[in-house]
């Protein structure tokens, strides 16, 4: 137990004594790895797509489907999450490229551009994933979301959970 408060007086002066530039390095390695977090698309191009053994394409595809269902947006978790579980193995090189391209979006401006909400730029518009995402959850929205409770086009949704009833149990908009 002595050992202990000995070498943390040994370390002292070591610490004190060094120059500026090492104590700065110190803080280095904790602000840079937080690079890996950013977003940016520079992940698609790291991302190795090798597709010629099973082992390859197993982790691969482990790593899109738990990129898909780990995004921070409950819905795009579940929608997106569902969909890659669904379809990844039925896709080929360019749509895994495809894939990591809607992965790469920033989760508020893809679900604007998924709900219709905004007009998605015409990069993501050709992209063959995110058309058959977006067409999968416009097919759920309108075979089960009441027309009261969408926006139109352009226009953020209603907010339906402090909507005053107008009557007994009779609210026209929001999800009460």
């Amino acid at each position: 137990m002595a050992s202990l408060p000995r070498a943390i007086f040994s370390a002292i002066p070591r610490l004190l004594s060094s120059s500026p530039a090492t104590s700065d390095s110190l803080y280095r390695p904790i602000l840079g790895s937080f690079s890996r977090f950013s977003s940016s698309n520079s992940t698609t191009q790291s991302i190795d797509i090798d597709l010629s053994n099973e082992e390859s394409k197993r982790r691969l595809f482990n790593r899109l489907l738990y990129r898909s269902k780990q995004r921070g947006y409950l819905e795009l978790d579940l929608i997106l999450g569902k969909w890659v579980e669904n379809h990844i193995h039925s896709l080929n090189e360019d749509g895994i490229k495809s894939l990591v391209h809607v992965l790469d979006l920033e989760n508020p401006d893809l679900w604007k551009w998924l709900t219709c909400q905004e007009q998605p730029p015409d990069a993501v518009k050709i992209n063959p994933v995110f058309l058959a995402v977006r067409d999968k959850v416009m097919n759920n929205l309108n075979n089960h979301a009441s027309p009261e409770t969408r926006a139109t086009p352009g226009q953020p949704w209603v907010r339906g959970w402090d909507d005053f009833k107008k009557g007994r149990d009779a609210p026209t908009a929001g999800n009460q």
